[in-house]
């Protein structure tokens, strides 16, 4: 019984791509800037090979790498979630999703305000726990939605759950996600709920993402159409709008990720399991945070041999990221454009560095090698 755990360290970036200026990215790297913390300390990711990687000049190289290594290259066009996740399950986009540094066009909010029946606030980039702060009040007096983007392409709904009921805000996400399609098309709708009182409005965990359906055939399509079980761990089940995926948990963060994990590890099953650890990204790069970005991966590093423990003999595990986000980059708190590492161990994978690979696709076409199924996108296999 063959099984994957394919782990993703939401926007664990390990040095910037050769394209990174175009992407005001230039001199990034999230690996180099977290291992400056004194909180840092990933010596079973050390004995993987993740020092050996190409490009990679921090941290200790392990004499003989115990796992499979590569350095990822982004082949699409952009550094988001969700187009980072949509390559390593095997479509390449050629164009970036829309991004609205400029707020929504008038008249697609108009759309979205008529049939949600409640007007419109913000509706420029901003920092999510800042939005609130400064739209809150108006929000809770007016009832009018708090409608915000970023550096991503989103368009994200903040709203007190005391004026809009998490599930009414939830339809207002889905009526958004239908309007937004075509040029308008971006790769997410998000819920942000909130709770609290004036000078003291926070973030709740049911967020919520509505994703824009794949465009193509994914390696998700092509394992459930075999009849192998895609499990989906986190906010892969979103990311992909359900495409493709046989069963689903959300987490509420990296800690409940891996041990939902683990838990899974116990369970008698032949597929993918595809795990999303968003902390990272959501609570640590964003934020400029080094530290909680250090300590988060310093606690993943130390589950690493309880993973071992239980993988089987015709296990794989895997280990990438998605894009950047460097948390010393203080230009910026957006993504950041960088290669992704990439680590296969399992009883029986044959250790080695493949160098720098051309597109993250090689994942999925691997993961289709390995159960025997040829993919229908482009990509190389590094089982070997």
């Amino acid at each position: 019984m063959k099984r994957v755990f394919l782990i993703v360290l939401d926007s664990f970036g390990i040095g910037e791509m050769e394209d990174a200026a175009e992407y005001n990215d230039k001199g990034t790297n999230t690996l180099k800037s977290v291992s400056s913390s004194s909180y840092f300390h990933m010596p079973n990711m050390g004995q993987l090979g993740l020092f050996n990687l190409d490009g990679v000049d921090c941290g200790e190289k392990a004499a003989e790498p115990a796992a499979r290594i590569a350095r990822m290259k982004e082949a699409s066009k952009g550094k988001d979630t969700t187009i980072g996740h949509w390559e390593i399950a095997g479509i390449i986009s050629k164009k970036p999703l829309p991004v609205y540094p400029n707020g929504f066009p008038e008249d697609l909010l108009g759309k979205f305000s008529e049939l949600t029946g409640r007007g419109i606030l913000c509706n420029k980039p901003y920092s999510g726990t800042e939005v609130i702060k400064d739209y809150g009040d108006e929000h809770v007096r007016s009832g009018k939605l708090i409608v915000y983007t970023s550096a991503d392409s989103v368009f994200q709904i903040a709203a007190h759950e005391d004026i809009v009921p998490v599930e009414t805000l939830y339809e207002y996400c889905r009526i958004a996600r239908e309007l937004l399609q075509g040029e308008h098309g971006v790769g997410r709708v998000i819920a942000r709920p909130f709770i609290g009182e004036s000078g003291n409005y926070t973030r709740t965990p049911r967020r919520h993402d509505f994703s824009l359906k794949p465009p193509a055939v994914t390696m998700l399509n092509q394992l459930s159409e075999a009849g192998k079980s895609v499990i989906s761990v986190g906010k892969i089940y979103d990311i992909f709008a359900g495409e493709g995926i046989t069963e689903f948990t959300y987490t509420k963060g990296n800690e409940e990720g891996i041990e939902k994990t683990l838990e899974y590890m116990d369970k008698d099953f032949e597929g993918l399991c595809f795990v999303n650890l968003v902390d990272y990204d959501m609570l640590y790069g964003h934020r400029n945070d080094i530290d909680g970005y250090a300590k988060a991966l310093s606690y993943f590093d130390a589950k690493l041999p309880e993973i071992y423990a239980k993988l089987r003999d015709d296990d794989i595990l895997m280990i990438t990221a998605d894009h950047g986000c460097d948390p010393g980059y203080t230009v910026s708190t957006d993504h950041s454009r960088e290669h992704t590492p990439f680590i296969m161990y399992g009883k029986n994978v044959v250790p080695g560095n493949l160098g720098t690979r051309d597109t993250f696709s090689d994942i999925g076409v691997t993961i289709l090698d390995y159960f025997g199924i040829k993919p229908k996108f482009e990509g190389k296999s590094m089982l070997g």
